[in-house]
């Protein structure tokens, strides 16, 4: 399965039609969006009133690494839409229902790299910033301890975030859709990213910086969540038409 070319101005016509697609099945997207916000907001609430503060920014880049497995529910809502059909909840299950089952152990891949990534940024932080309570008022000026952290925190999160993106950013559609076995598919998503470097390399940024301040500014997440899922859809049609 060999992938076409793609370049930024796929990009940006991915995101108008994700986009599109938002606003026509908003409703359920925002409710499937809104069951992570919700989770997102329990996890966050608990670092901060614990005063785990700068592990805040760690745990918003760990999502990143659960993307790939949550893409189900949003395709399923497409499905049932450009069916014609009335898209309700039971379409988010649907998705997962129909999807490859070899996309579970993709999921388990995703599931073991973020505890990876969890375990390094405990490590870390138990290093350079220790068991003293950091509150949101502690944080300006930076201490260095904080700054180290988050330094090397992102360093250690960029390297498996990138590996994952590599093997998930396409294989997981592939998935979803059943259009090829798992491993036909990793090697296909390979292929996608190294031979579009720079375009793909700007997608997986644009995917990071939008979701990782959606966290942080959590209201905006159940809009941007469902927006970016249909734009990697869009995407990817585009790459494996």
């Amino acid at each position: 399965m060999l992938p076409r070319p793609f370049g930024f101005a796929d990009i940006a016509r991915a995101l108008a039609e994700g986009w599109t697609l938002t606003k026509a099945t908003l409703g359920a997207s925002l409710a499937y969006a809104g069951l992570f916000t919700l989770i997102g907001a329990l996890i966050l609430g608990g670092l901060l009133l614990q005063g785990f503060t700068p592990f805040v920014v760690a745990a918003a880049g760990a999502f990143m690494l659960v993307g790939p497995a949550i893409l189900a529910g949003f395709f399923g809502i497409a499905r049932a839409h450009e069916a014609g059909a009335k898209v309700g909840a039971g379409d988010t299950a649907r998705g997962f229902a129909s999807a490859a089952p070899a996309l579970w152990a993709l999921a388990l891949v995703c599931a073991l790299l973020f505890m990876i990534f969890v375990t390094d940024a405990a490590i870390l932080y138990s290093y350079m910033v220790g068991g003293a309570p950091v509150w949101l008022a502690d944080l300006i000026p930076v201490a260095p301890g904080v700054a180290s952290f988050l330094f090397w925190g992102a360093v250690s999160g960029f390297a498996i975030a990138f590996l994952l993106y590599c093997v998930s950013a396409f294989s997981a559609p592939l998935l979803l859709e059943r259009r090829a076995g798992l491993v036909d598919a990793v090697v296909a998503s390979v292929r996608a990213v190294f031979g579009n470097f720079l375009p793909a390399m700007a997608w997986a940024l644009l995917l990071s910086l939008i979701i990782i301040g959606s966290i942080l500014l959590l209201p905006l997440l159940p809009l941007t969540l469902p927006w970016l899922a249909y734009a990697s859809r869009a995407l990817y049609r585009r790459v494996f038409p």
